[in-house]
């Protein structure tokens, strides 16, 4: 997939919304999207349903503006975790859990975090920019979460709707930007009103402290990055590669004779 995603469309709207805000994507220029099911843990004992197949919400669709392609539509798992035990499903082998194309956990303490860049199996780890955050973002893990091919999610949308939400998000953005080295990804939420386009989240990026290529990377590039990793996780645990030989290496063996070969290998 080439171009922009967005990888957190609400699947809670109905359907002519839903319909709605796909169309507003594919005309603002994304390439893909992902509908979003969040899990909450309101109660006790919480079950993962089987996400709903897009062909199931949409008869059909949208072209992307300016290609002649439909939008893809993904599917998204996010789990808002407070306790140690809400990570249990994640950790479970739950078949539901493995139909997801994408999988997110929304950690809300730092023990939280930590265990979210450092051993669960999660394609996204979303940070909450809508308050002051109850703590400081460390180095160590969130190095080993690059490592192991997670991203970081940023929601832009606060940052349109009020000052102080605004703050905020600048704020926690700025302070996992100066350790994640521009590994995050920036997203929507809710309305087709409040979903900008991607050169416009782009800019929005550098008031993040991104670059001006990292912020151009967070809807494009490292997107597409997740969505390989959730496809990796899905159906393998590594690729193979072959590496063609240099030429003077193999100049060099074709000019020894054969019988120095012989007797060399002797």
């Amino acid at each position: 997939m080439a171009g922009f995603a967005d990888l957190n469309l609400p699947q809670g709207l109905d359907k002519k919304s839903l319909q709605s805000l796909l169309e507003a994507a594919a005309h603002l220029g994304y390439s893909a999207v992902a509908l979003n099911h969040v899990i909450d843990f309101k109660e006790k004992k919480q079950e993962i349903a089987k996400p709903v197949s897009p062909s199931e919400l949409f008869p059909s669709l949208p072209i992307v503006q300016g290609t002649s392609k439909r939008i893809r539509v993904l599917t998204r798992l996010t789990l808002i975790v407070s306790d140690p035990s809400h990570c249990n499903l994640l950790r479970s082998t739950s078949a539901n859990v493995r139909l997801y194309d994408i999988i997110a956990v929304f950690p809300k303490t730092e023990k939280l975090f930590h265990i979210a860049c450092t051993t669960l199996d999660v394609d996204l780890v979303c940070i909450n920019v809508t308050e002051k955050l109850p703590f400081y973002f460390r180095r160590p893990p969130v190095n080993m979460a690059i490592d192991r091919g997670i991203y970081f999610e940023l929601l832009y949308t606060p940052a349109i709707k009020d000052s102080t939400m605004r703050r905020y998000t600048i704020s926690n953005a700025i302070s996992l930007m100066q350790i994640c080295k521009g590994k995050v990804s920036s997203q929507s939420e809710n309305k087709p009103l409040e979903l900008r386009g991607p050169y416009d989240v782009a800019n929005l990026g550098l008031l993040f402290g991104l670059s001006e290529g990292e912020a151009k990377a967070a809807v494009s590039t490292n997107c597409r990055a997740a969505m390989l990793h959730g496809e990796t996780r899905k159906t393998a645990c590594g690729v193979v590669y072959t590496v063609k030989k240099p030429r003077k290496v193999e100049e060099e063996e074709t000019a020894v004779p054969a019988c120095k070969k012989a007797k060399t290998q002797a």
